[in-house]
């Protein structure tokens, strides 16, 4: 999962709530012991950390879809448990270089310190050698009256760009959901946006406070072979450093923090850099296939089983890198998401033994780490019609400190699914978890937002792990238990990100069944659910 930060932002949506007799047909317990038997298992350095297109990943899949045959779910994907989806690997070799010219000096830039880059065009070797032009934030959103790219002609130059979107003002408090980070204000957003453009290539200015996570997290992920679906990409796309950036902007004559103040105003014209890039970029490429797993419990009721609720966790993780050289480098992913790998197998054992009005799909996407790719593959090619498709209900990174007082539900605001999911929590003796700011766009970050986007309503169902901030109360010792999840930070996309037997998995199985019992209470509904008047994604034809 691309660093989740699992915030509420809740609102009163009171439309299409579950009724009553749905609610009173209770899901079945989820137990722990094969929840916590299963993420040992996915956790452990056996599974080389799950990488995509990697052994580990063979394996989980295997396991997967072993593991769905004997809980009983019946196969959707052509008589298997397993989608294709095609995917083109790139990796970055060593011999790769990137250096700047700005003021008649050459800035050469190091991989890891200075940048982090990669391309996604399908090319073994790339050469690009172009003009720089900063772009602000680089959003062109008609919806909202914003295009950092008019009146300029970016094609064959490298545009530059800022992480997050424009902030919000005294005059215009609610511009790009306020405090809230929008889908404009992500990084993939913004290398898709390039392609678009017809730019030669794009780098992001990063900073941890507007990409909310640290350097680190796109140096790992670059150093990793990247993945993405096949067709055209950008010839060059990455992560400058802020430290590299004023060197540069400096050198060209440029002041980086009035420029950035100029890209909060609208009206903002794109900034030709008296500077070029030179890029030659090695790669080694690949075509693989890797996997979905999918299986179902039909629904019981004949008048309903063609429509369907799914629960999606992506399996995979960032793998084992054999050319690291250091004792310990399998990214095992424990938590991400082992975690919500492991819940949804759990999950499905309950399922089996008392099915819903509704048919209970149980997704398990590839490729999340490299975009939501295989949630991506599947709403583009579903193996369940979009338009009966009820929710999905998407777990990533599961509580693993104890047992909540709430259950955080950012996202489900946006559809009739906050007063199920209300009516839900109470019924467990529960409540929904204080509304904050989403600054991080968690929305936007993990595989329930590719059906949200192709129209189906959708959010992700849990806690803030990664962001520690005091709106997930919990049962026992507050301060221990918030420490603890804030102690993740450090782990998260790091090698440390270990399953440990000590664990209090109370919370995780109280997670999973908080998210259990909501989809039977959208399977057993008299109608599914419905997207908030207003809402972009309900205008999607599914």
């Amino acid at each position: 999962m691309p660093s989740s930060l699992f915030r509420t932002c809740a609102c009163a949506v009171l439309l299409g709530a579950a009724s009553a007799g749905a609610l009173a047909q209770s899901a079945p317990p989820v137990l722990e012991a094969p929840l916590r038997a299963h993420l040992s298992f996915l956790a452990d350095d056996l599974l080389e950390g799950r990488g995509t297109g990697q052994r580990g990943g063979a394996l989980t899949v295997r396991y997967l879809e072993t593991q769905a045959a004997v809980l009983g779910l019946t196969p959707l994907a052509g008589g298997g448990y397993r989608q294709k989806v095609e995917l083109v690997g790139q990796k970055t070799l060593p011999g790769s270089t990137l250096r700047f010219t700005a003021g008649g000096k050459t800035l050469p830039a190091t991989f890891g310190k200075d940048v982090v880059f990669g391309n996604a065009n399908g090319a073994a070797d790339t050469h690009v050698a172009a003009p720089l032009v900063f772009v602000g934030y680089g959003i062109d959103a008609p919806d909202e009256h914003w295009n950092d790219f008019a009146g300029a002609d970016v094609k064959g130059k490298v545009i530059v760009a800022m992480v997050n979107d424009p902030q919000p003002t005294s005059t215009e408090p609610g511009r790009f959901g306020g405090k809230s980070l929008t889908w404009y204000g992500r990084w993939a957003y913004k290398f898709e946006e390039a392609v678009r453009q017809g730019a030669a290539g794009i780098l992001l200015i990063h900073t941890t406070p507007s990409a909310s996570y640290p350097w680190s997290v796109p140096v790992n992920s670059f150093s990793h072979e990247q993945f993405h679906l096949a067709g055209t990409g950008n010839a060059l796309q990455g992560w400058i450093s802020e430290d590299m950036a004023r060197t540069l902007f400096a050198a060209a004559g440029r002041d980086l923090d009035q420029l950035r103040a100029a890209a909060e105003v609208r009206g903002f014209k794109p900034v030709p850099l008296d500077a070029t890039i030179a890029a030659d970029v090695k790669s080694a490429v690949r075509t693989i296939v890797e996997y979905n797993v999918v299986g179902i419990v039909p629904g019981s009721d004949p008048k309903l089983r063609d429509q369907a609720v799914i629960y999606s966790a992506h399996w995979d993780h960032l793998g084992i890198d054999p050319d690291n050289g250091k004792p310990d480098h399998i990214w095992n992913g424990a938590i991400d998401n082992g975690s919500g790998t492991a819940a949804l197998l759990a999950m499905a054992q309950a399922a089996v033994r008392h099915p819903a009005r509704r048919t209970q799909i149980f997704l398990w996407p590839c490729a999340e780490e490299q975009g939501l790719l295989g949630s991506l593959a599947y709403v583009r090619n579903p193996l369940w019609p979009l338009a009966k498709t009820a929710a999905d209900l998407n777990l990533d990174s599961m509580n693993f400190v104890g047992r909540t007082r709430d259950m955080g539900v950012a996202g489900a605001e946006r559809s009739s699914l906050y007063a199920t999911s209300k009516q839900v929590a109470q019924a467990m003796g529960l409540r929904l978890a204080a509304p904050v700011p989403d600054l991080g766009g968690a929305y936007f970050r993990a595989d329930h937002f590719s059906f949200a986007k192709a129209g189906v309503p959708a959010f992700n169902v849990g806690s803030a792990v990664f962001s520690g901030d005091g709106q997930f109360e919990f049962e026992h010792d507050q301060a221990a238990e918030s420490a603890k999840m804030r102690a993740f930070t450090k782990d998260y996309h790091q090698v440390s990100d270990q399953y440990d037997p000590s664990w209090d998995l109370s919370g995780m199985v109280q997670q999973a069944q908080f998210t259990l019992n909501l989809g039977y209470a959208v399977a057993n509904a008299p109608a599914m659910p419905a997207w908030r008047p207003g809402e972009a994604y309900g205008n999607v034809k599914r």
